[in-house]
């Protein structure tokens, strides 16, 4: 029985967790230093841009395809194994856009889609003002709206799949910080295996490593001498209310226009973000008020009801968005056979959890079969 160790519990390695306990013959224990979602995760909108986005081909596209695909099975299948309710709204997105808008450019897309079995509708002011009579801004030309993309919440998401993860057996530990893995000699070809993940809380054998650690991913894979550089970028976000639902109350999609989007969450509520916020220096990034009031004052231009919103509150988050490189980063680490990189999702943590689990999987059963 193979020992699967997993750093880092938030949407990701919960994911992974979970799609491991389903195979046979693992054993699988997660660690953590906070409580689940505390991180990147806890603070995400949770809003799952598949089909409307531009990705059309290779890997980038098969994950999000991977992903919109299993979320139609996983929520229900977690909300069955834990009793937990996943608020998880089905109503699509839709995207807002002015006159200078390519409009052959989302045609083309709308096509792409149709031939790979999915939807994209192309709207016209007229239907975009029956449908959702909140959008109200005079450069607003017309929309396009994706049936069959989602939004959810990221912190129920990860819990329920903490949850679903125990009920079939995977432990998992929080309050515990890992202090090193051991570095044997190479074996062969300069390729090492780590055996060990030394803990505040004893010393842990494993015969896989999954680092899913986000923006701990760099101090970690820097103990092994194979850096993975993740820098953070700072969101933030508001949590509104309203006396009531804008537009049709039966008809409350996620609305999006100039990266702002406005997240129904149910009873009037609503997420609106987010601010996407660099490090003036390779560390500290502190949040800028302004930024976010130009999100907020941006969410009220397209929807003029919005303005009369109470604010509950404001948040942040660091995204980990990795350095000279794509976002994600689904790899072996360089140098040892047994380290997965399970990291640095940048803004598509949530949308792409289950395709990461699903490759992760895929090599530790494929890389089991071959010993």
């Amino acid at each position: 029985m193979s020992h699967v160790v997993i750093i880092g519990c938030g949407v990701i390695g919960a994911a992974i967790a979970y799609e491991l306990s389903l195979v046979k013959n693992l054993k699988i224990t997660v660690i953590d230093r906070q409580l689940p979602a505390k991180a990147s995760t806890g603070a995400a909108l949770g809003v799952l841009m598949g089909v409307i986005s531009h990705k059309v081909k290779g890997q980038a596209w098969q994950r999000r395809h991977t992903s919109i695909q299993r979320y139609e099975t996983l929520i229900p299948e977690l909300e069955a194994i834990t009793g937990r309710k996943i608020p998880f709204n089905r109503q699509g997105i839709l995207s807002l856009f002015g006159s200078a808008e390519n409009l052959t450019g989302w045609e083309n897309l709308a096509a792409v889609r149709h031939s790979q079995g999915w939807k994209l509708e192309l709207w016209d002011i007229a239907k975009l003002k029956n449908f959702c009579p909140q959008v109200d801004h005079t450069k607003i030309t017309g929309a396009v709206y994706s049936p069959q993309d989602r939004q959810l919440d990221p912190t129920a998401l990860t819990l329920a799949l903490v949850e679903a993860a125990q009920y079939n057996g995977v432990t998992f530990t929080f309050g515990v910080t890992v202090l090193g893995m051991d570095t044997p000699s190479p074996e062969i070809e300069n390729i090492s295996q780590c055996s060990v993940v030394e803990t505040t809380e004893g010393k842990i054998a494993a015969d896989w490593i999954v680092v899913a650690a986000g923006l701990g991913s760099t101090p970690l894979t820097a103990q092994l001498k194979q850096m993975l550089d993740i820098r953070p970028v700072l969101g933030q976000a508001l949590h509104i209310h309203l006396d009531q639902p804008l537009g049709n109350f039966d008809f409350q999609p996620v609305i999006t226009g100039n990266d702002v989007h406005i997240v129904p969450i149910g009873g009037g509520d609503y997420w609106v973000g987010a601010t996407v916020e660099f490090p003036s220096n390779a560390d500290e990034i502190l949040p800028n008020q302004e930024m976010l009031t130009e999100v907020w004052q941006q969410a009220i231009a397209f929807c003029p009801d919005l303005a009369p919103a109470e604010i509950i509150r404001t948040w942040s988050g660091l995204r980990p968005r990795p350095e000279g490189r794509p976002a994600p980063v689904i790899d072996q680490l360089p140098g040892f056979s047994n380290i997965l990189l399970a990291t640095g999702h940048y803004r598509n943590g949530v949308l792409l959890a289950p395709a990461t689990a699903d490759a992760i999987r895929e090599m530790i059963t494929s890389g089991d079969n071959k010993k």
